[in-house]
């Protein structure tokens, strides 16, 4: 029997992937985590086979929650199950030891079979993930920040909201967002704090 744990903050979509699954002989769902630290401390409990793990959440991002997981439970494998498919996003979650990344418009049989692959330690990646994935380590685009981007993701860093970013560089709150946004685009995330780890580990950031 292979445990699952499920892992996303919206209770409609965990219902969901919990139908999705309902009715296989060989899978239990075995609980429902809507953080990171919740999923943390149920890996800790139940030592899931397979943690299917959305992305984005409150507080700490899946990519970091998939780390954690993997240093408390080297055993259990990560199924990142996620609506983004930027290349930061994707290179994060692998990097963070996720044993596979699907989008959520997976039909029920490509979940399963990830399931199932996972549990068998196999690598399991929608087709259209993993060829951006290819492309992306095959020919990395060198990343560059304008002068003004690093100077607002720096504050972004230090805990300040967009509207006292805007009254430090003497800026729109408005301007701050555009900042933000051509920042996010460059880096392949779609939040703030993405691209700070992101950027501070290519080193367009000081650490």
């Amino acid at each position: 029997m292979i445990s699952v744990l499920l892992v996303d903050d919206h209770p409609v979509v965990r219902a969901g992937v919990r139908g999705m699954l309902a009715g296989e002989p060989d899978i239990a769902v075995v609980g429902e985590c809507s953080s990171a630290a919740e999923a943390v401390t149920a890996v800790r409990a139940v030592r899931p086979d397979v943690v299917l793990m959305d992305l984005r959440m409150p507080g700490v991002d899946g990519a970091a929650a998939t780390a954690e997981v993997r240093a408390v439970a080297p055993d259990t494998r990560v199924v990142v199950l996620t609506t983004y498919d930027t290349d930061g996003d994707i290179l994060r979650a692998v990097e963070a030891g996720a044993a596979g990344y699907l989008l959520k418009d997976a039909s029920r049989t490509e979940l399963v079979d990830a399931v199932r692959g996972a549990a068998r330690g196999e690598t399991v990646v929608a087709p259209a993930v993993a060829g951006r994935v290819f492309r992306q380590l095959r020919h990395p685009r060198p990343v560059t920040l304008s002068p003004r981007e690093v100077d607002v993701l720096r504050l972004v860093a230090q805990g300040l909201s967009n509207g006292e970013i805007g009254l430090r560089l003497h800026i729109t709150e408005a301007t701050v967002k555009t900042h933000l946004l051509r920042a996010f685009g460059k880096l392949g995330v779609g939040d703030r704090t993405a691209a700070v780890t992101t950027a501070m580990a290519a080193g367009l950031l000081p650490t």
